[in-house]
Parts: C-alpha cells; sequence; structure tokens
C-alpha cells in the first residue's frame, strides 16, 4: 500500500511538472493580489482555523521546483496539525508560485545583439504596490521592482533545498540569477535599494511617483533604478545570498566569470564614503557618500539637515545608515543591527574572495576582513550600553557622541536576529540580555495583545505586530513554550486567510497590511524545517 502510494505521489508531480512547462498566458491567471485576499471555501484545512488553500493553479506559478513539491508531500505526513500544515503550504512555496517575474540570461552587449550565459532572475516582492502610493496601483497593478533585500530574503528562505546544479531550472540556478543581477544593480547604484526590470526581460517598467518628491546625492537614473534610500542591509544581503550559495554548493564559478569582484569593491568604495563623521577635524561639514530628502507628510521618509541627517561622530568605524531595513529613517545612522550584517558578511564573503585566488580578489579579501573587524570594534566601544533593568545589551541606534536608541525593530536584520545572522553566539550575555529587552515591555514596539504578540515599528505603527519577528522569535529560541506560544499566534494572526501578513493588529485581527508578503511566507517555510530538524516533537503536537 505504501509503494501504491510513493507511485501514486510520484505520478502526480510528475504531471504538475509537465503541465507546468506549459503555462498559461498571464491575462488567464488570477492577479495573486485579488486572489489573496479571498478565502476559497471549497479546499479548508479541516482545522479550528478551517484555512483555505491558498497556492494558485499549477500553470499560473512562476517557477517550479520538484525538491520543493517533495518537501510540502514530505511534511504533510510530518506536520500534525492541519491548520499548520496548511500554512506551511501556502506559505513555504509563495515565492516561487508567484514572485519569480522572469528569468533569462544577460545580453552580452547593450545592443542586445546576443546572449551569454549569465543567468538572471528578477524576484518581485509581493503586493508592494500597496506600500508605494495609489498613484503607482493606478499606473501598474503589481509592482514591477525589485528590492535587493526582499528578493535575496525570499529566495534565502530556499536553502534547505539548495544543492549544486547547472540545469537552467534549478534552484541553484535561481540563487545565481539573483546574485548575478544584484551584481549589476549595485554596480548602477550602490546606495539605491530598489530597482527596475532588467532590459532582457522586455517587462514594463514600473513607475515611481517619489523620484519627482525626493531629492537625491547622487543622483539616479529611473529607468533603471526605482527608489533610492541608503540602506546599508541591502548591500549585507547580496553578500549573505552570495556566502550562502558558495558555502552550500562549493561553486565558485558565478563569482569568478561575472564581475562579482567588481561589485564587491563598489561596495567597499560605497560604504568607505558613509564612515566619514558629519564635520571635517576643523570644523566644516564632511562630503558625504549620499544624501536624501523627501517631500512627504511622514516624518520617517526624510532626514533632517538638508538630507544629511543628524550629525555623528568620525573615527569610530561605524557605518552610517540613512533608512533602516524598514525603509524608514533612522534617528541616529549608526544602525547596529545593520552594522552587524554587514560586517559578519563582509567576513563570510572574504573567504570567497580570497579563494578566488588572484591579487587583486587576495587584497580585496584583507581589505574586507580589516573592515569588518573595525566595524566590530566599532559596535562593541558605542554600541553596547548599560540598561538599569537588562544591564549590558546593545542599542539600537548610536550617534557616536553618546546619543543612544533603545528599542528594536521587527524588520531583518534587528538586534532579536543578531544570532540568526551569526555575528554572536545565542548564548552571549550581551545578546541574551538583548533579547529579553526586545521582547519585553520596556522596548517600546513591543506589542503584545489577544491575538498575537511580537515585535512591531514605526513603519506600521503601535499595536501593529509583525509576524515576521515572531518567526525570529522562534528561530533564536530554545523554549519549547515560547516557540508554542508563538505558533499558536501566528496560526491564528490570518484573519481565515492562511498567508503571513507583513503586521496585524495585536488586539483586532482584521487589521493587517498586506495580504502577499513573499519574505515573510517564505520564512515561515523555513521556520518549520527549522523545527523538523532542531525540534521535531513540537511539529507532532496539536495547535487547536
Amino acid at each position: 500500500m505504501a509503494d501504491l502510494c510513493s507511485l501514486v505521489a510520484f505520478t502526480l508531480l510528475t504531471l504538475f511538472a509537465i503541465v507546468h512547462s506549459f503555462p498559461l498566458p498571464e491575462e488567464a491567471c488570477p492577479e495573486y493580489g485579488e486572489f489573496a485576499k479571498q478565502q476559497h471555501p471549497e479546499k479548508l484545512s479541516p482545522g479550528r482555523h478551517q484555512l483555505p488553500y491558498q497556492r494558485p493553479p499549477p500553470p499560473c506559478r512562476t517557477f517550479y521546483s520538484k525538491d520543493l513539491e517533495d518537501t510540502i508531500f514530505r511534511l504533510e505526513s510530518t506536520i500534525a496539525d492541519p491548520d499548520l500544515f496548511r500554512l506551511f503550504e501556502n506559505t513555504y512555496p509563495n515565492t516561487l508560485d508567484t514572485a519569480v517575474k522572469w528569468t533569462g540570461y544577460a545580453w552580452t552587449d547593450e545592443a542586445g545583439s546576443a546572449f551569454s550565459d549569465e543567468e538572471l532572475a528578477f524576484i518581485i516582492t509581493g503586493d508592494m504596490y500597496g506600500k508605494i502610493s495609489q498613484d503607482n496601483v493606478k499606473a501598474n497593478k503589481n509592482s514591477n521592482a525589485m528590492w535587493l533585500r526582499d528578493s535575496a530574503n525570499q529566495i534565502l528562505s530556499y536553502l534547505p533545498l539548495l544543492q549544486f546544479s547547472s540545469s537552467a531550472g534549478s534552484i541553484a540556478s535561481l540563487f545565481r540569477g539573483v546574485i548575478n543581477i544584484q551584481s549589476r544593480y549595485i554596480k548602477i547604484s550602490p546606495y539605491c535599494h530598489a530597482f527596475q526590470p532588467p532590459a532582457e526581460s522586455n517587462i514594463t517598467l514600473q513607475r515611481n511617483f517619489a523620484y519627482t518628491r525626493n531629492k537625491v546625492h547622487p543622483p539616479y537614473n529611473q529607468s533603471l533604478t526605482f527608489d533610492c534610500k541608503w540602506e546599508l542591509d541591502s548591500l549585507a544581503s547580496f553578500l549573505q545570498l552570495s556566502s550562502e550559495y558558495y558555502n552550500s554548493t562549493g561553486d565558485i564559478d558565478p563569482f569568478s566569470k561575472y564581475k562579482w569582484v567588481d561589485t564587491v569593491e563598489v561596495i567597499l568604495q560605497a560604504v568607505e564614503a558613509m564612515r566619514t563623521g558629519t564635520y571635517t577635524p576643523d570644523g566644516h561639514i564632511a562630503p558625504s557618500g549620499y544624501t536624501m530628502t523627501g517631500q512627504t507628510d511622514r516624518a520617517t521618509e526624510t532626514t533632517s539637515n538638508n538630507g544629511l541627517g543628524n550629525p555623528i561622530k568620525a573615527g569610530t568605524g561605524l557605518v552610517r545608515s540613512t533608512f533602516r531595513p524598514s525603509d524608514d529613517a533612522t534617528i541616529f545612522q549608526f544602525l547596529i543591527p545593520s552594522n552587524m550584517m554587514f560586517a559578519r558578511y563582509l567576513e563570510s564573503a572574504a573567504l570567497i574572495m580570497n579563494n578566488l585566488q588572484t591579487k587583486r580578489s587576495s587584497s580585496l579579501a584583507v581589505e574586507m576582513r580589516e573592515m569588518a573587524s573595525s566595524i566590530r570594534a566599532g559596535i562593541s566601544k558605542y554600541g553596547v550600553i548599560s540598561h538599569p533593568l537588562f544591564g549590558a545589551m546593545y542599542a539600537f541606534e548610536v550617534d557616536g557622541y553618546g546619543s543612544q536608541n533603545i528599542m528594536d525593530d521587527a524588520n531583518l536584520p534587528s538586534l532579536l536576529s543578531a544570532s540568526l545572522m551569526g555575528y554572536v553566539s545565542p548564548r552571549h550575555e550581551v545578546y541574551l540580555n538583548t533579547r529579553l529587552f526586545a521582547l519585553s515591555e520596556e522596548n517600546p514596539y513591543w506589542m503584545h495583545g489577544e491575538v498575537i504578540s511580537a515585535i512591531g515599528g514605526p513603519h506600521n505603527g503601535p499595536t501593529k505586530a509583525w509576524p515576521l519577528a515572531g518567526i525570529v522569535r522562534i528561530l533564536t529560541s530554545e523554549n519549547g513554550d515560547e516557540i508554542r506560544e508563538e505558533l499558536r499566534g501566528l496560526l491564528g494572526s490570518t484573519d481565515g486567510l492562511g498567508l503571513i501578513h507583513e503586521s496585524i493588529n495585536s488586539w483586532d485581527v482584521k487589521d493587517w497590511s498586506r495580504e502577499w508578503f513573499s519574505w515573510a511566507n517564505g520564512m515561515f517555510g523555513q521556520m518549520i524545517l527549522h523545527l523538523e530538524s532542531h525540534k521535531p516533537y513540537l511539529l507532532a503536537e496539536s495547535y487547536q
């Protein structure tokens, strides 16, 4: 009987692959932002939450992976709770199902006379159009733009499935395609965070009306760049994606063949220009690599001091970040979580650089390690503060003069995620104190209530907990009861839609933002696979 079941499952997966190889025209497929808002009552999970099946029809899915389908099939017999399995079944494939807008190859020249063997992958971030402006919604329902941080994290959700393959239809190919296209984007505008589709794709460009309201230096070309906020974590995400691919596959070809070294050199130059203080030694204003002012009614969408931001001290070793991973402006520009992430993956990417074994790459590897060491020293000196309740812990933002912003934000990187990214041991005293603070009412953005308790942030405001932060809480916990509590909160936070939202009112399940948030969806699935490996007994329990 077991053999028969396996044969049936294999046959179904094979048929799925055949069907998917003949996708329907885009206009024949449901617009996923609208599809995700509906309950689809014809196929509800049999648990208390009655979650709908939210995957688009097979011919409408944007990328097929047999490894992914095999994983979902395997987990059905591992996850005992029917609602928890349905949430995994809906969320983990979400980026592959809906957000791989285009894959292909780079042209050999700007004229497009021929294609090279350089793989490219253009990944959209879901319903980001709803976060930009209503003008953009009218111009183009789906946002054809690619965020460096989001797309890296979306693809990194599939790290548990990654193994080397030269096949163009593999997960490995998707990783290479995102690395290569991000490498191109960073060379275009290293201080920018969101980009237009590549010319090779023939995808309609996305107009961003913020372009006419913001004053950015250096200026950018809106036909190539969608939006331009200097967020240090965007460059760190590229280094992380590169490092994780190399560490998992041992494949060095993408880094030796396609100007990856040039991109890292651009990153180092751009970051070095943002390590200067506000003032020169004689009291003049020092040149800044990036400035930005915006015409807006939201304080988090612009900066003070004519685009320079609040003053920061010279010589700290830290890197200024004008904006946070949430796209909100920093208060004090030395954003500690982003500095942690950049230092961590600068060190990791230095290994790739060193293994390229050229004189230039060896020199750059030394420069990368020295910069990472200097940033770590700056974090230890300026980023560790003494809290009256928690003792030694990390500040969220500092300016080097003694000013500190004591909070944590839901977006990654966060202080809570410092151990998850490998910057610090999960048992390190300063981190443990910081974690206790972040998950307490002493953190001004700890949102707790009857629906869900998790960290939020100023991006969506008070009472709005972010499930993404709840997922990070689980991934950084060794406490079974803490994990159970957060799993129940996540299960009850979907408003019956069976997908992970961006944020949700911790007291009102119907008050949420973003029905289609691929990054958080994928990370929920990755978290389930982590529990399968580290705490499988939790998946055998009921959360009804």
